[in-house]
């Protein structure tokens, strides 16, 4: 399924699992959503199964927002408790539409739990308390951390049948219509694809065993500040701590700042990929955390500290392109009832020698080296080796048996799930563009949305409108890069068509020309 007919879908208000392999546009495809919402006066419940995926999407653990905490079971009392509290009870009975993103990482006791919230709070025993829920994720990526006793954990990791969220009772009867999204905007290397393509099926061959091999390097060859992937905290904490006490510049400390209540505060924390306290030196190895393309980086740009600049001190990144940017704190915030609950401000930025493949869910990384060797949860690999764009910025220090596999059960269910979504393309295409914009409307009066007139009168909302530009133009309003500019004065040079500049660069032909008048290669 494209894009564009996953957000159609989504504006009919039916209940969806948007999922696809990661790079696939699942977040894009979300946000794209949001603000479609926001722009007719919706205001959707933006939610996570973790912090860390809260954060990536500006909103707050599903935990924290039903009020069902850390809880694995509610006895009456913890109900009466949250539907008497009317923050709570505020925020659910607003929402009309509720976005769970990464919940491959939610039990279904804990699915079961939020549902029930639901209807008790606004009153309505239909599935979610009658909301649109929009489930989002990938179950080949990491599962629910589950209790288990010492000396059991290998037999248990064995069966995971009635472990996923898509085993709860309460997903069933929400009845989410699959949207399995086909498109690729990570990879775009065929090899990668393919191992990639093979891990997901459980059919590694030995030419897939080969490409593995092929990226295998010592500890004498690791290539330098290239970030390392590894499944346990203490390596992280371990390796970023001797590098960076390792360099002879002196050190710059940043404190994040912050607003609100404690305990909201200590949930941002927990979802921030920067830490509380910032310890940067020249010469330090940094990554992103927070997207900014009109800045010039996303979560997982790699850099290094060039200086520290201006009457702040703050630190200035060379990019891998040469490019520099002068890193200013950011906001990472929680808001309530269109107000904000508590804000934490830091810079964007965390050492980047090592990190955790948890942490890493998410990213986009041109390159990691990765030691898979205590990997213990199928699916710890895959997430990790989907991290980067292509094979060449593969680096593999080492892997166990589980590194490489996918849970059967898993396998089976994702064969199903692109059948079940071909089969929901198919009924939205029967239906026509008339009932489906017809469903759009109803729900939007349903919600009590700003009106909207008939799409030939009046423009889609930008998110809509860009999904499908970039249909056909994949870069369509994207900022140009230092590359980008340098390989458009090349091919003017050896005159190139506008044609084929259009098709080179996914661009329309009036972005290519305006940048050729920017670049002063051609005059008005």
């Amino acid at each position: 399924m494209k894009q564009i007919q996953a957000l159609a879908i989504l504006k009919t208000g039916a209940n969806v699992f948007l999922t696809g392999e990661p790079g696939s546009g699942k977040t894009y495809v979300v946000n794209a959503y949001i603000q479609y919402l926001r722009g007719l006066g919706i205001k959707p419940a933006i939610t996570a199964s973790t912090g860390i995926a809260a954060t990536h999407i500006g909103g707050m653990t599903i935990h924290a927002w039903s009020g069902i905490g850390i809880k694995e079971q509610l006895t009456k009392q913890d109900l009466a408790r949250i539907i008497t509290n009317k923050r709570i009870t505020s925020r659910i009975k607003r929402a009309r539409v509720l976005i769970i993103e990464e919940v491959s990482m939610l039990s279904p006791p804990t699915v079961e739990m939020i549902d029930l919230v639901c209807r008790k709070v606004r009153e309505n025993e239909k599935s979610f308390g009658g909301m649109q829920v929009v489930f989002v994720g990938d179950f080949f990526q990491l599962p629910p951390v589950v209790k288990m006793e010492v000396g059991k954990q290998n037999k248990l990791m064995e069966k995971i049948e009635g472990r996923l969220a898509y085993d709860s009772t309460s997903w069933s009867e929400a009845e989410p219509l699959e949207c399995y999204l086909s498109e690729q905007h990570r990879q775009d290397d065929s090899d990668l694809l393919s191992l990639l393509s093979a891990i997901r099926r459980n059919e590694c061959e030995q030419e897939h065993v080969d490409l593995i091999e092929s990226r295998k390097i010592s500890n004498e060859t690791t290539p330098g500040e290239v970030p390392k992937l590894f499944s346990r905290n203490v390596d992280v904490d371990r390796i970023n701590n001797q590098v960076l006490a390792g360099l002879a510049s002196e050190s710059e400390q940043f404190a994040m700042r912050e607003r609100g209540p404690k305990q909201v505060i200590e949930a941002l924390k927990r979802g921030c990929l920067s830490p509380e306290s910032l310890e940067l030196k020249v010469g330090a190895a940094v990554m992103f955390t927070k997207n900014s393309p009109k800045d010039g980086f996303v979560n997982g740009t790699l850099g290094v500290i060039e200086e520290f600049a201006g009457e702040n001190g703050y630190p200035v990144v060379r990019l891998r392109d040469g490019k520099l940017i002068e890193v200013e704190p950011m906001i990472w915030m929680i808001e309530e009832n269109d107000k904000v609950v508590a804000e934490i401000t830091q810079l964007p930025l965390r050492l980047a020698w090592a990190i955790t493949i948890h942490k890493s869910q998410g990213m986009t990384m041109d390159e990691a080296i990765m030691n898979l060797s205590d990997v213990f949860e199928y699916g710890q690999g895959y997430v990790a080796l989907s991290r980067v764009r292509r094979l060449s910025g593969l680096h593999i220090l080492g892997w166990n048996r589980r590194a490489f596999e996918v849970h059967p059960e898993v396998v089976v269910r994702d064969r199903q799930l692109r059948k079940l979504s071909v089969a929901v393309i198919d009924k939205f295409i029967m239906m026509g563009k008339r009932e489906i914009y017809d469903q759009q409307i109803q729900f939007v009066k349903e919600c009590g949305g700003g009106k909207k007139k008939h799409p030939t009168s009046q423009k889609a909302p930008l998110g809509a409108r860009l999904a499908e530009m970039r249909e056909k133009h994949p870069n369509a309003y994207r900022s140009w890069s230092e590359e980008d500019d340098i390989k458009l004065k090349k091919l003017h040079g050896e005159h190139k068509s506008t044609k084929e500049l259009v098709k080179i660069f996914g661009r329309q032909r009036g972005a290519i020309r305006a940048r050729l008048l920017k670049l002063e290669l051609i005059e008005k």
